[in-house]
């Protein structure tokens, strides 16, 4: 059994059946089955495209995004989704890192493409319109490819600590498991419709919201404008949505308006710390329940979840899914009793192979068949799992892991600047926001217009600092490191 598979057996099963609501369409899943099978002739013929290829997909939100993943998978390609809000310095060295051989992307991206192709020019690149079309290059037989669980199904690139972004494998197999974990848990049906709204390359909504709906036979409510809240609420309410996923942010949003009745049934809050606050406003406001999770990508990305039915504890992020183990570790790799605060370890099916081309990278995390989350945390005696601390010195910004190494990486390239160190600080809106804290070289002046404006042409917007502080020195403790504990606690205001 592979992705491809499964979804084709979804897909006869439930062949008249809405797939995907996206504005005024309803997209069967006959028709999305017959529009990945385009893809994924287009893909071999056209493109020659064999087993093992890496295709990297740069899209927005779109029905397309889904045909075109698993066109991949049925032409036994590697799906390498990137986010879309990236510069092409950032996708350059995706694209050589994954050695993609093909990049499929729309209209809205050409000039970033038409950069890549400069850089990149045994790249290839198609539009999406094309790859889906049934005109000239699509007609022939599609030859499935021979997929096994084992096969790496999908490359999710996270931010890594040393500025280096990492690309976890994760095969059929992995997200099969996790999936099948996510449909008992949320008991999901094929009477459920899933409101998808936040970015389609993140892990979460991947698994959560495009394989689960799929693989129940479920439907997919594709949003197709966020802003203002009232056009999500429209969708939710035209479509009869029954299960939310989205972020801490858009709860928190919810929370703050006037709302009509909904459908839901159920909300999940991932990809970021819900705040005691929002999850206690929004339980005493609304009939269904907001539940908080916990994931990351190396774990396709569900781990835990707090029961639909109970007991909900306030700051918990629940219990672990089904046939997935989470232990607490010491350094030492020892296991530690409830109440012990240490790294929280995962093992299951879900757990990645790997990092792409980064052994040591994937030593680091994988240590004796347990996934090491670099989170730290504790277990009660329930069996309920808490976080205490997050990745060091990592920033979420709208629920997106934004390492401060990268950005200072980038900062280092300025001219004038002799140090910096970027700290995360609280943002009612977008959960965290970047500062950087700059320290130029003597007699030189460094402008925080023109810093800014570098930085922009460098990284994805929402990586780039809110604001630039400049010091005479940096704290620092007595092995000479810079201490971003007395940066943050010294220069930020704790309400943002």
């Amino acid at each position: 059994m592979n992705l491809a598979t499964a979804f084709q057996q979804s897909a006869e099963s439930h062949a008249g059946k809405t797939a995907v609501f996206w504005g005024e369409q309803e997209i069967s899943y006959q028709a999305m089955l017959a529009e990945s099978r385009r893809v994924a002739t287009r893909l071999q013929r056209d493109m020659g495209i064999r087993p093992g290829d890496r295709v990297v997909v740069l899209l927005k939100n779109c029905p397309e995004f889904i045909s075109v993943l698993f066109g991949i998978w049925q032409a036994g390609g590697i799906a390498v989704p990137v986010n879309n809000f990236l510069k092409p310095p950032e996708l350059g060295y995706i694209l050589d890192d994954s050695a993609a051989s093909l990049l499929v992307t729309e209209p809205d991206f050409w000039e970033t493409a038409g950069k890549l192709l400069r850089t990149h020019r045994q790249m290839r690149i198609v539009l999406v319109d094309e790859a889906v079309s049934e005109g000239q290059g699509n007609n022939g037989e599609l030859s499935p490819a021979a997929l096994s669980e084992k096969d790496v199904a999908l490359i999710i690139y996270t931010s890594g600590t040393t500025g280096r972004s990492k690309g976890a494998m994760l095969t059929h197999g992995n997200l099969l498991h996790n999936v099948d974990s996510c449909r008992v848990v949320l008991s999901a049906v094929e009477f459920d419709r899933f409101a998808l709204l936040l970015p389609m390359f993140h892990s979460f909504m991947l698994c959560v919201c495009i394989m689960l709906p799929l693989m129940v036979g479920g439907s997919i409510v594709l949003i197709k404008s966020l802003h203002p809240l009232k056009n999500v609420v429209q969708e939710i309410l035209m479509r009869h949505a029954t299960i939310l996923p989205a972020i801490p942010q858009f709860f928190r949003t919810m929370v703050d308006a006037p709302l009509p009745e909904l459908p839901l049934r159920l909300c999940v809050s991932g990809a970021a710390p819900l705040p005691v606050k929002v999850l206690k406003d929004f339980n005493a406001k609304f009939p269904f329940p907001l539940l908080e999770g916990y994931g990351l990508s190396e774990a396709s990305p569900v781990v835990s979840l707090n029961p639909i039915r109970g007991p909900w504890k306030i700051g918990s992020i629940g219990v672990p899914i089904p046939n997935v183990e989470v232990s607490i570790q010491n350094d030492s790799g020892e296991f530690l009793s409830d109440g012990q605060v240490g790294e929280v370890c995962v093992r299951g099916g879900n757990v990645m192979q790997g990092y792409w081309n980064q052994p040591e990278a994937t030593a680091s995390a994988l240590r004796n068949g347990w996934l090491l989350t670099g989170d730290v945390g504790y277990r009660d005696s329930d069996g309920y799992l808490y976080i205490t601390d997050r990745k060091k010195d990592m920033i979420l910004v709208n629920g997106i892991n934004v390492y401060p190494r990268e950005i200072e990486e980038v900062i280092y390239q300025f001219p004038g600047v002799q140090e910096t160190a970027v700290v995360g600080e609280p943002d009612r809106r977008k959960g965290e926001q970047p500062v950087a804290f700059v320290v130029p070289r003597d007699g030189e002046q460094v402008h925080e217009h023109e810093l800014l404006h570098f930085l922009r042409q460098n990284l994805a917007d929402y990586k780039v600092p809110r604001r630039v502080l400049f010091l005479t020195t940096m704290p620092r403790n007595e092995t000479g490191k810079i201490l971003k504990t007395a940066l943050r606690a010294g220069f930020i205001s704790p309400n943002g």
